[in-house]
């Protein structure tokens, strides 16, 4: 398994810290999110709406939609970034095996391909 060589335990230990703290805001978000579309699914269950009503909802399910959708992508991203540094391959790109520089890491914790590789 190859290491980033530029990397100290403080940067490491301060990384992952920053990737918990953003595990966790996420999955409170999409926690949000899925209780927010449960509640306009309950609303809509059964009551006669209008045509303006149906797509005003059915354009704030699609946002919804969205939203977790990217959610669970960046969430992946991080999850990954956290068994990175656990098994010493964080900084160094999954696709090329590169190593990815540290600004960009400083930037974008969840980083896991090189800046020209994303």
């Amino acid at each position: 398994m190859k290491e980033h060589p530029d990397f100290d335990k403080a940067f490491l230990a301060t990384q992952r810290h920053r990737l918990i703290g953003m595990r966790d805001e996420l999955l409170s978000m999409a926690n949000f999110a899925s209780h927010e579309q449960s509640d306009l699914q309950r609303e809509a269950g059964g009551e006669a709406h209008d045509d303006a009503d149906s797509a005003e909802r059915l354009a704030i399910e699609e946002n919804n939609e969205a939203q977790l959708s990217a959610l669970t992508r960046r969430l992946a991203k991080i999850k990954r970034a956290i068994e990175k540094i656990d098994t010493g391959s964080y900084g160094i790109s999954d696709r090329s095996g590169e190593p990815i520089t540290r600004a960009r890491l400083l930037a974008m914790p969840e980083a896991i391909y090189a800046a020209h590789e994303a």
